[in-house]
């Protein structure tokens, strides 16, 4: 059975009256509106991966690395289904059993990080690098974790390495420009003004630091991000992207409830293992956090 998404006008985000439904062949409908995701269903061959999986690891007799390494395999299939316990319990076991894993050490910092234990998160992350100097997702994630754990002198540190390493990535230039502006919102801004002209064309997100540079409108860059899109994951995958960054930048501004709508919508995706999914619900608890604080 083939997955449609409905696509609807979230009112009152957007303050406007009156509601409209656009069908699935309406992608590229130039209406100022919120695509509302129909969560994404579970990945069917991700289950089946695990039942095999399952079965290799129950009846196979395997060497440590061996073990190590179908364990960690599907610890990345638990997580993209949404199972996180599951999936840090496999990531765990693989590291035991080879200690030498950077990539077990890098995904299960990611966890610690989801669940704010960032002196975890840092020590797992430098054990990755330790072990892999060249992995670079381990640099991104020490960054947010650093970011998230208001260090953000040293977030900024790594970020800036990972950005360097990939110029034109418009994810690399958000994230660092997230960090920098909480050391120096000036300066940041200025700085991503200048890592704009770096940044691939062809990547749909760079409309998304057009966005923060002030470059287009709210509007804009709803209608533009769907552009090109060619199926109901993509379309998903893109919502999860930018709707965390546009969360991010009415969060900032103070605006809470919009941000806490656009953060709930990226939980919706249930594209589980995009950074921006994993860290939607941080931002969720931050938001109340202040709201309780000011009240």
């Amino acid at each position: 059975m083939n997955i449609r998404v409905h696509f609807f006008l979230l009112c009152t985000l957007l303050a406007t009256t009156g509601c409209t439904i656009y069908p699935a062949s309406s992608l590229n409908s130039k209406v100022e509106s919120i695509l509302i995701p129909e969560p994404q269903p579970m990945n069917f061959r991700s289950q089946l991966a695990v039942a095999r999986y399952n079965q290799i690891l129950g009846q196979a007799s395997l060497s440590n690395e061996e073990r190590a390494e179908l364990l960690f395999l599907r610890g990345t299939h638990y997580d993209s289904l949404g199972l996180a316990g599951l999936a840090q319990y496999d990531f765990s076991r693989a590291k035991e059993l080879k200690p030498d894993m950077a990539e077990a050490y890098n995904s299960i910092g990611i966890h610690y990080t989801q669940q704010m234990d960032f002196n975890e998160a840092y020590e797992s992350f430098d054990s990755a690098l330790e072990i892999n100097p060249s992995l670079d997702f381990a640099l991104l994630n020490r960054g947010i974790a650093l970011y998230y754990g208001q260090r953000n002198e040293l977030a900024v540190d790594d970020l800036t390495r990972f950005y360097e390493k990939d110029k034109a990535n418009p994810f690399a230039a958000l994230w660092l420009y997230l960090a920098q502006r909480e050391v120096d919102a000036t300066l940041a801004i200025e700085q991503l003004k200048q890592n704009r002209a770096h940044l691939d064309p062809n990547n749909w997100a760079s409309i998304i630091v057009d966005f923060y540079l002030g470059n287009i409108s709210r509007g804009s860059l709803l209608n533009e991000f769907v552009n090109g899109v060619k199926n109901v994951n993509e379309l998903n995958q893109r919502m999860c992207e930018v709707y965390f960054y546009m969360g991010k930048h009415y969060g900032k501004r103070g605006e809470k409830g919009m941000a806490l709508n656009y953060f709930k919508m990226v939980l919706s995706t249930n594209v589980y293992e995009y950074v921006e999914h994993r860290y939607s619900r941080i931002e969720i608890d931050m938001l109340r956090n202040q709201y309780a604080d000011n009240s």
